[in-house]
């Protein structure tokens, strides 16, 4: 059995992988002081000789933590890293160990889907973007604070602006509303420009693929179609591991 694990910056996601099929993913958000024994209770779901997959962009305290515990309960991690090229995919970066491995493993993923071409959109700690074309080139991305940062950037610099809350709509009538509707809207607008340039650019629209945390709620202020993807990285991670063992067979 292969076990997926993309440590985030905010939470762990968890799921098997038995012969292509995803299980149920769990979420475990490791700011909170349950953590550790969430982890413990999934470990007693790993038996002898499964693989477990590690994705991590968490910072190095918690990515030690989780690998330890696998180490330890007899199933150490296989570190996954950031490759110029896999599974069809090429990487953009000219210095390819600097592109996230969560977005490498979402490029992976998309280019599994289909031919595409697909624009990825994350939601999650931060807002990035994505650009696949049908060859598997990967043409570079962008990254934005999410709209939550967004909010606590305003706040943290003016006093005023720290209202929590408010309700999403186009034109807010008190502050909250402005603030939840302004940063969403943000974002929204970032990814449909993205959209667009990236029609212009390949000659065709890319389909639309959304995943992390916010990925819900930014979809319903897009005026472009979309495809939720929550589990995009757990996909890519499949994949990963899918080459990785036939290279090694």
């Amino acid at each position: 059995m292969d076990w997926l694990l993309d440590l985030g910056n905010t939470r762990l996601k968890l799921a098997s992988w038995d012969d292509g099929h995803l299980g149920e993913v769990q979420a475990l958000a490791h700011e909170n002081s349950d953590f550790r024994d969430g982890l413990q209770a999934w470990l007693t779901l790993l038996r002898p000789g499964d693989r477990c997959w590690l994705a991590s962009v968490a910072g190095p305290e918690i990515t030690t933590l989780v690998a330890s515990a696998l180490a330890d309960h007899g199933c150490p991690a296989r570190r996954v890293r950031t490759r110029a090229y896999c599974a069809g995919v090429s990487i953009a970066y000219g210095e390819p160990q600097r592109l996230g491995v969560d977005r490498f493993l979402a490029l992976l993923a998309a280019h599994a889907r289909g031919p595409g071409p697909w624009l990825l959109v994350s939601a999650g700690s931060a807002l990035t973007v994505d650009l696949l074309d049908s060859e598997g080139r990967h043409h570079g991305g962008l990254i934005a604070p999410s709209p939550a940062h967004m909010r606590s950037a305003l706040a943290a610099r003016f006093p005023a602006l720290a209202y929590a809350g408010g309700v999403v709509c186009d034109f807010g009538t008190d502050t909250a509303d402005a603030l939840a509707g302004g940063s969403l809207a943000a974002a929204a607008g970032l990814v449909e420009r993205s959209y667009r340039r990236a029609t212009a650019l390949l000659g065709t629209a890319p389909r639309l693929l959304l995943a992390g945390g916010d990925g819900e709620r930014l979809a319903e202020c897009l005026d472009v179609a979309s495809e939720p993807a929550p589990a995009l990285v757990l996909e890519g991670l499949a994949v990963y591991a899918a080459v990785t063992e036939d290279e090694e067979a």
